[in-house]
């Protein structure tokens, strides 16, 4: 989590550029910024400038991921914000935000509050990978990419820098009927069009493999083809809303609806089998499988309809409910031939899959110093698509789908009790219950696949907290949780018997590995936090986490156990009315051990580490300076043996650094007009040895290369001029 937040933050370009609004109302006066806008609440505020940053595309393939920053060296800043209110309440507000640059949004809504009222929102999003591909490819990004012979050398082909850019539209509106009687509807179309980072491979053997039989030998290879995207989604909600004394209630329609206008990627290999840059005699027969068409995500739709609400009881009580029954359906035309031996006639899959959802939940003081909460959740899944043959097994026998329905179902319920005025006791109990249908008989699933699967599992769970007062500047909370999760009705995946339950104890010299979901399980969390203010300029949280997973199989084979251990602390500290400082710092690591049926044993460990410090101000009236600096470290460490204590070496580690330094300057030229400075230095390092070790990119069969600079430094500078209207 830490690092997913730390990159957000070098890639968000909200703030990387200062919004209009921010640059208007800095964090030093944001309070009474608030307070005015609720006396005056008519603003106009344009906010335009130019942006730079250092280096090329590969410089910021990090830094410019998300921003719109990685493509061009400057860049125009263009943000607006405008606010209105009316004689007749009637509220208008429009906004606009990175305007001079690929992803900005820009949006429009009025209202009366109470009657009605409308928005209006156009985004757009382009996402560039961080990777950029070589290739002698041809068609990079199409349904039909050619691949030719061998690149003479790797790095000889062509530059790409793959992308994704999302376009989206939403239409939202509510107006009131009655008094107690709304109505709300919105709509959301995106469309998404580029192409992403994919591959198709493969490898001929007499031993495995139906396509290669007579096969003397082995051939594989391995070859680049980008995933060409060009789809779009739609989104559709409509609700009736009644709110009266004691209760509230809503019914409501959800539609999805995906359409993708390219169901196929079908490689060309303009010489045929010797393309096939490998040893071996069967270069035909893996060529002419690797140019069989490879469908893409298909389309599909999904309409729901819901009615839910809450009531208030006596005693202190409400209960909410939700029942809600989903149709979804993917029955989109085969793009391709199918296997041999399929169903004659069968053109598509006709997949439905029918969810019925029912969910309660209570909340209650019956006394003082007493609550309760509760909850109860049943989600039934109905897999209803007809079946297929789509499998070939080795010997030549066709097998068909397997539609899996399951049920689902968990309980929770909690008390807490303020025992003293210091301290409060909570205590809580959760049970889940997952059923699922066991394969059909004309479904074959391979014996090496995995051991054995089940048919139901059960978990229940205890937890108790103790959060106590400890002074009037310090509190404290301590929380414990245990877990233990079982099951019944192991069955050997055998289809000759039907998939027939067998006993667990019957599969301790099983060579194969079981699936860690339905394998049992105990699970134990302990988890401290606090808050500390010792005087009221500085306040301190802090949490610190230990968890463990243990999983009890018929054997070593599979995930043994899991761990985690997380520490964090925040600081805000108030110097003066002019200046405030915000400090954070994280620890996190995370443990995980396996083992394979009759090989390698791996014990994984993330760690990662970050911290931040912060500081806004005013040096003298009508001119502000921040400041933030951010760091952090992720490392991952792949730790390898073998079972059969031969020797083996350890993968490398995989690690990503980054240090943000974050400067601004706003200075007030008049009561109307700012202008404001920004200075933004990045450093970042990622060494990712399943893309390239020591400076040796990762390569396919044709030569084809996928690179990233792993040191890249970006300096961006920033300045705008902000002129407020009102």
């Amino acid at each position: 989590m830490t690092t997913n937040r730390h990159r957000n933050d070098i890639g968000s370009c909200q703030k990387i550029l200062v919004l209009a609004l921010l640059a208007v109302f800095g964090p030093a006066h944001a309070e009474d910024a608030s307070v005015a806008a609720l006396i005056n609440p008519d603003t106009a505020v344009v906010s335009a400038g130019l942006g730079g940053a250092s280096g090329d595309s590969g410089d910021r393939g990090l830094f410019g991921q998300y921003n719109g920053l990685r493509v061009n060296s400057a860049n125009l800043l263009l943000d607006f914000l405008y606010t209105q209110r009316d004689d007749n309440g009637v509220w208008t507000r429009s906004v606009g935000r990175n305007l001079g640059l690929d992803v900005f949004d820009v949006g429009f809504a009025q209202e009366k509050q109470g009657d009605w009222k409308y928005a209006l929102n156009y985004a757009q999003m382009v996402r560039r990978d961080p990777y950029s591909i070589n290739t002698g490819l041809l068609g990079v990004g199409s349904t039909t990419p050619t691949i030719g012979n061998a690149l003479a050398a790797p790095g000889t082909g062509s530059n790409y820098d793959l992308s994704q850019k999302r376009k989206g539209f939403t239409l939202a509106a509510s107006k009131s009927i009655m008094s107690n009687l709304s109505f709300d509807a919105s709509y959301k179309y995106e469309d998404k069009e580029g192409s992403r980072l994919s591959g198709i491979g493969g490898y001929c053997s007499n031993v495995i493999s139906p396509v290669c039989p007579g096969a003397k030998g082995t051939v594989g290879a391995l070859y680049l083809t980008p995933e060409p995207i060009n789809s779009n989604t739609q989104q559709f909600e409509a609700k009736l809303n009644y709110s009266g004394e004691k209760f509230s209630i809503s019914a409501g329609y959800y539609g999805g609806f995906y359409s993708n206008h390219n169901a196929v990627m079908t490689p060309v290999f303009t010489n045929g089998a010797s393309t096939i840059t490998n040893t071996g005699d069967v270069l035909g027969p893996l060529a002419a499988q690797l140019s069989q068409p490879a469908a893409l995500p298909p389309d599909n739709q999904s309409n729901q309809l819901y009615l839910s609400g809450n009531a208030s009881l006596p005693l202190n009580t409400r209960v909410n409910f939700k029942a809600a029954y989903t149709h979804a359906t993917q029955n989109a035309d085969y793009p391709g031939q199918l296997l041999a031996g399929a169903t004659p006639g069968l053109a598509s899959l006709n997949g439905v899959l029918d969810t019925t959802l029912l969910q309660a939940g209570l909340s209650s003081r019956p006394l003082p110093k007493l609550t309760i909460n509760g909850s109860l959740r049943w989600e039934d899944r109905q897999d209803k698509t007809d079946l297929g043959n789509y499998v070939v097994a080795p010997n030549g026998t066709p097998y068909t789908n397997n539609p899996s329905s399951s049920t689902f179902g968990n309980a929770k319920l909690e008390a807490g009790y303020q025992v003293t005025d210091m301290d409060r006791a909570s205590l809580g109990v959760d049970y889940e219950n997952i059923n699922r249908d066991r394969p059909v008989s004309t479904t074959w699933i391979p014996a090496t696949a995995m051991a054995a699967m089940r048919e139901s599992n059960n978990e229940t769970g205890v937890y108790g907290e103790w959060r106590r007062s400890m002074s009037e500047t310090l509190n404290g909370a301590l929380t414990y949780r245990y877990a233990q999760r079982d099951g019944y009705h192991w069955y050997a995946l055998d289809q000759t018997t039907g998939y027939a339950f067998v006993r667990f104890d019957s599969f301790n010299n099983s060579s194969g590995t079981f699936p860690s979901t339905m394998l049992d399980r105990t699970r134990q969390t302990i988890k401290l936090t606090g808050d500390w203010s010792p005087i009221d300029a500085l306040s301190l949280n802090f949490s610190i986490e230990d968890g463990k997973d243990s999983y009890d199989g018929p054997t070593d084979a599979g995930l043994n156990d899991t761990k985690v251990q997380f520490y964090n602390v925040d600081a805000a500290l108030k110097l003066s009315d002019q200046w405030k400082m915000t400090g954070y710092a994280s620890y996190g690591v995370q443990n995980l051990n396996m083992q394979q049926g009759i090989g390698y044993i791996a014990d994984m460990e993330q760690r990662n580490f970050a911290a931040g410090f912060g500081i806004v101000g005013t040096l003298k009236a009508g001119l502000e300076v921040g400041g933030e600096l951010s760091y952090l470290e992720d490392k991952s460490n792949y730790n390898l043996s073998t079972t059969t204590a031969a020797a083996v070496s350890n993968l490398p580690d995989n690690r990503y650094r980054a240090t943000l330094l974050k400067l601004y300057a706003k200075v007030a030229l008049d009561k109307k007009s700012d202008l404001r400075f920004d200075l933004i230095q990045q450093w970042a390092q990622y060494d990712n040895w399943t893309w390239g070790y020591n400076g040796v990119p990762f390569t396919y069969s044709d030569n084809s290369t996928v690179t990233m600079q792993p040191k890249q430094n970006v300096t961006f500078l920033g300045v705008r001029y902000i002129y407020k209207f009102m």
